[in-house]
């Protein structure tokens, strides 16, 4: 961590042409600019909508540029293209040449005039990365949609219980949707750009905003259900303690393994109601008790009960909003929170961190066409078109030891191995992944460590090797495994890699250019590091949680979006920290703590608080984005027999207002002329609602979608996350793969959110390894014999049953 930053960031020369409006394409190329990248945004003669808009809807002047605006697009170029004028059309056609890729989404008439496809086939040498709702191919790939929509498809509304049983479901706010569209669409880039380099060959990656977000926002429902039999969650039900009312403020305390619940009865002062022989889950046991947990809670001030919390490892945080996050300890002593270069609000740092490399630090957001001229008088030179035919996938060649565990490392390492890397994943006998202890299934049954929906889910095509770390002889094989590798990634809390002596200067000492890939949940230093972070705790001290929810209740965890999100993220940095050994030779480590993941698509709550003064609130199913936008209960019974499923409707524009209103008939109170624009809809949007909702009650949700959809509406039905497989979006495109299990037989597995011009069609090559299934390759690899090897298994160093399962 001493060595001396080098001058350039990773991404130096490598030019990227922005052809998005919105958030999801420009946080995208924010994160590549991060990199060093130049990126030369594209914009109509009117501008990216962007550049006017606020979530408090504060007035942004002629001239000027709405904060968010400005966050994204720090340190960009702006040039004006209008799409009915020929040579403006060839100033671009001239930038595409001369770029090494381009990031494109719906939206603009300028956007509308390049097609991914026409792009990639008249340039081959372009990475082109197109961000649609529902993919590029596919019956639905013209439907409209809003993020509301597509949560609702994903299941993301229903699929974690959020919510309480006589309401509707909520959706988890703040427009996170956008944001993980872009962070995988930066880690997808950068993945071909890997390959690029060796080939010069371009690549198309079709990004469906609807996959991402069943990766970011449900838990492999479709492998749970078929492995398992039944839903992760069959009603809402409230995640206690969760988000509660302490005596000063709000306080987010979980329990997300048997340990931490009866860690929390000792600290409420009811041991009693410890049961290790329960039959009800976590969650049921904790229901049971809700009202005199909180009646604990509402007795403690919120930072003695964080500390009781944190002295019993119990995962906690404050729950965070724009008005108070940068006041908070942790966030101050990191620097986490930067003033923006040119109107001086506050803005979250870089999402992670890397030690020697120098991640830019960004200027000012371009006026619009600000460097129009520039790009028009330049002499752009074309890069040379493809010369090798590249390999199918971007990382054959990279080995991953793989110390992750839970859902934000694994997912960040299974990217990776689904991009052709060899993974290697470290368990123990003693202390399996968690993902392996999360199905519920008795112990008295046959392998049950193995029939894991969720580890099965997360590990395809990795290879597992046990290791008793806290053991000598253990970590003398770690070293030898280290000085192997090209990544050692691993998420642990940083005191339980202080304990086993394996720091960045460690691992150089065994392999200088290896990259350290750290994952805590709070980084590794401040006074929350050694805090546990499941995904609940980062949502809410980022302010997930805040925006998520009722008006006339606190906040609900999205309890999904926190991990995924910090693993794609990781995905980004470690291929930064890639590509800076490739070109310094170099070791690098990569700080990728989930909290400033969380924070950075948290971000327009503290920018709309500093540039503004207006603290965001959750509204339920309303949003600064559409309106109307609500749930609506449909004539449908469940499939578990009760009247509660649901229908999204969210009109992004007065053209689908007018559609809305043709759909219904035109009833009069829809034709009102008060109606006719956002804000006065918005005005009146119970009054909507209140006609909505009868309408809905009446027909089914596939006759309203049908209807809807057919005039131009963005609509959805709120679906169970199990009945994924059900959407002909998903089956045309492929998103579900069967692979066959030794234990568990063939089984869907969701797959990656994009689809590759070049292949491949398939993701998941191999099943989720066996506990131990390749301790004898990998060993043997290593160099140590036969006899060596029986040794170490017979000392209990390695291994391929559960410790507490083996033969005496």
């Amino acid at each position: 961590m001493t060595a001396k930053p080098t001058v350039e960031p990773p991404l130096a020369g490598y030019t990227v042409v922005e052809l998005s409006t919105g958030i999801a394409g420009a946080y995208c190329t924010k994160l590549l600019a991060d990199g060093g990248a130049d990126v030369i945004k594209v914009e109509p003669p009117e501008g990216d909508p962007l550049r006017s808009w606020s979530a408090s809807g504060a007035v942004i002047e002629p001239g000027a540029d709405g904060a968010l605006f400005s966050f994204l697009n720090g340190g960009k170029h702006s040039v004006v293209a209008d799409p009915a004028s020929a040579a403006d059309v060839d100033i671009v056609s001239a930038l595409l040449t001369s770029a090494d890729s381009v990031v494109w989404s719906v939206g603009s008439a300028v956007a509308a005039r390049f097609r991914p496809e026409e792009m990639q086939r008249r340039h081959r040498h372009l990475v082109v990365t197109s961000i649609t709702p529902f993919g590029l191919e596919g019956p639905w790939r013209d439907c409209p949609a809003t993020e509301f929509t597509l949560q609702a498809w994903s299941g993301g509304i229903v699929g974690l219980g959020r919510g309480v049983p006589d309401r509707a479901p909520v959706f988890v706010g703040g427009q996170v949707g956008e944001y993980l569209a872009g962070a995988y669409a930066s880690a997808a880039t950068l993945a071909f750009r890997y390959r690029q380099i060796g080939s010069g060959a371009g690549e198309l990656i079709d990004i469906s905003m609807l996959e991402t977000q069943i990766l970011g926002l449900t838990y492999y429902p479709v492998t749970y259900f078929e492995m398992l039999g039944h839903p992760w969650r069959d009603a809402r039900r409230l995640t206690v303690p969760g988000v509660a009312e302490a005596r000063d403020g709000l306080v987010d305390l979980g329990c997300g393994t048997a340990q931490q619940w009866f860690d929390l009865c000792a600290m409420v002062g009811h041991p009693e109601w410890i049961d290790e022989d329960s039959p009800l889950s976590i969650t049921e046991q904790a229901n049971i008790h809700a009202d005199e947990i909180y009646a604990w809670i509402c007795s403690h001030p919120v930072e003695e009960i964080r500390e009781l919390a944190s002295a019993f490892r119990i995962p906690n945080a404050p729950v965070a909003n724009g008005a108070n996050i940068a006041s908070l300890d942790h966030f101050r002593e990191r620097g986490s929170f930067m003033s923006n270069p040119r109107d001086g609000f506050l803005q979250p740092g870089h999402p992670y961190r890397m030690w020697p490399v120098q991640l830019r630090r960004l200027g000012p957001a371009p006026r619009l066409g600000e460097h129009s001229d520039r790009y028009r008088s330049a002499c752009l030179t074309p890069k040379p078109a493809s010369i090798d035919t590249p390999p199918l996938l971007p990382f054959n060649g990279i080995r991953v030891l793989d110390m992750t565990t839970f859902w934000a490392g694994p997912c960040c390492t299974h990217f990776l191995a689904m991009l052709g890397a060899e993974v290697i994943h470290i368990e123990s006998t003693r202390r399996p992944d968690g993902t392996r202890l999360m199905a519920g299934i008795p112990v008295t049954e046959d392998q049950w460590w193995e029939k894991s929906p969720i580890f099965a889910a997360l590990n395809t095509n990795k290879k597992d090797l046990t290791l008793d770390l806290g053991s000598p002889r253990g970590r003398e094989v770690l070293h030898r495994l280290i000085a192997t590798c090209d990544v050692i990634a691993e998420n642990f809390t940083p005191r339980v890699l202080d304990q086993m002596g394996l720091d960045f200067a460690t691992v150089q000492s065994i392999r200088p250019d290896a990259v350290m890939l750290r994952m805590p949940g709070f980084g590794l230093d401040g006074p929350w590091r050694d805090n546990p972070a499941f995904a609940y705790v980062i949502e809410s001290a980022a302010g997930i949680s805040w925006l998520t929810g009722y008006p006339d209740l606190p906040p609900f965890e999205p309890y999904s979006v926190g991990d995924p999100n910090s693993g794609v993220h990781a995905v980004s940095a470690l291929l930064l920290a890639l590509e800076h050994r490739r070109r310094t030779g170099q070791g690098v480590l990569v700080e990728a703590a989930m909290v400033d993941a969380a924070a950075n698509i948290a971000a327009e709550q503290i920018i709309e608080y500093t540039a503004y003064g207006a603290v965001l609130q959750r509204t339920g199913n309303h949003g600064p984005v559409a309106v109307p936008q609500n749930l609506y209960r449909t004539a449908d019974i469940d499939e578990f027999g009760r009247l509660d499923s649901w229908v999204a409707i969210a009109v992004a524009t007065d053209e689908q207002w007018q559609h809305l209103c043709a759909a219904l008939g035109s009833p009069s109170w829809a034709t009102e002329p008060a109606l006719a624009t956002a804000d006065g809809r918005r005005a009146h949007e119970d009054v909507i609602d209140d006609h909505l909702a009868p309408w809905c009650a009446s027909r089914s949700g596939d006759a309203i979608v049908a209807t809807l959809w057919d005039a131009g509406v963005p609509v959805a039905k709120v679906m169970q996350p199990h009945r994924q497989p059900e959407l002909a979006q998903l089956t045309a495109r492929g998103f579900f793969e069967v692979l066959d299990h030794p234990v568990n037989g063939p089984v869907r597995l969701s797959s990656m959110p994009m689809r590759l011009s070049g292949g491949p069609c398939r993701f998941h090559t191999v099943p989720a390894p066996l506990l131990g299934q390749h301790n004898r390759e990998l060993l043997t690899g290593l160099g140590l014999s036969a006899a060596e090897i029986a040794e170490l298994e017979a000392d209990g160093v390695i291994g391929q049953t559960p410790a507490m399962h083996s033969a005496p």
